[in-house]
């Protein structure tokens, strides 16, 4: 460990995977409970557009790809709100069209392109500093907006007929929410890649709902999983040369499958 730590981008990596960990167990808590995880995975490769569209015109990367999955979550959210489309077609589509407006631009962009695959699959090994503090500023914003509209973000996630009920703004909530699913899209996007995305935001968060009730309780357990998820997938990779981020994912899934035979088993017991 003592020569793990030693190299500066390893102290990178794992200080990225701890700020992941408290968007997935945040944000992931949400997006399982209000069975939002179709919609979390356009946004996802809808941000691909961007990162196309930033390489074209010289622009960061991740700036694209804030600009473009925020737009991307603001317009899923606002039409599926407002329309009687069914939102598999929509984000579908979406979906399509983002991927392929960012593999064109980055057909049109001149000379070599290989970091454009990192943000499909992921180079956690390559978070810098800069990064560190986007995913710093992304969490603090993120955990803010929860805490801030925690109650009316539980009652919309447990039950939306009571919450308009109560009058709150569900539809406002909703966009809330959506954009940032976004932001978090942007924060996972340089650990496990674009195309993983949507495991490492809903798997820890649905193992959580396996076995507790409470919303509060489910983020802490998310967030703890993730953690575990991320630094041990990490230190995986790093022993035996694998691939971060498909290390990481292939260790959640894994995680989960388990967790559902427990979760079965458990029920099945007399009490």
């Amino acid at each position: 460990m003592a020569e793990l730590l030693s190299y500066g981008f390893m102290r990178n990596a794992l200080m990225a995977g701890v700020l992941v960990s408290f968007a997935c167990g945040v944000i992931g808590t949400l997006v399982v409970l209000k069975r939002m995880v179709f919609i979390a995975g356009g946004v996802a490769h809808t941000a691909y557009g961007g990162v196309g569209l930033a390489f074209y015109f010289g622009v960061n990367p991740i700036l694209g790809a804030v600009a473009f999955s925020l737009a991307a979550s603001f317009l899923m959210g606002y039409v599926q709100r407002q329309t009687r489309q069914r939102q598999d077609t929509l984000i579908g589509v979406m979906w399509a069209i983002g991927m392929a407006i960012g593999i064109i631009f980055a057909d049109m962009t001149p000379g070599y392109k290989a970091d454009l695959m990192s943000y499909l699959f992921g180079s956690i090994l390559a978070v810098t500093r800069t990064d560190l503090w986007l995913m710093l500023g992304i969490n603090v914003l993120v955990i803010s907006l929860v805490a801030l509209f925690y109650k009316e973000l539980q009652a919309t996630a447990f039950d939306e007929s009571f919450a308009r009920v109560r009058n709150l703004p569900v539809d406002l909530l909703y966009l809330v929410l959506v954009a940032m699913i976004g932001l978090a899209v942007v924060m996972l996007m340089r650990v496990v890649g674009l195309i993983m995305i949507i495991a490492l935001l809903t798997v820890p968060a649905a193992i959580g709902a396996l076995f507790l009730k409470h919303m509060h309780h489910i983020m802490w357990l998310a967030t703890g999983l993730s953690l575990v998820f991320t630094t041990g997938g990490l230190l995986l990779s790093f022993f035996f040369n694998l691939t971060s981020g498909a290390t990481i994912i292939l260790i959640s899934g894994v995680a989960y499958l388990g967790a559902l035979l427990v979760h079965r088993y458990c029920r099945r017991c007399p009490e």
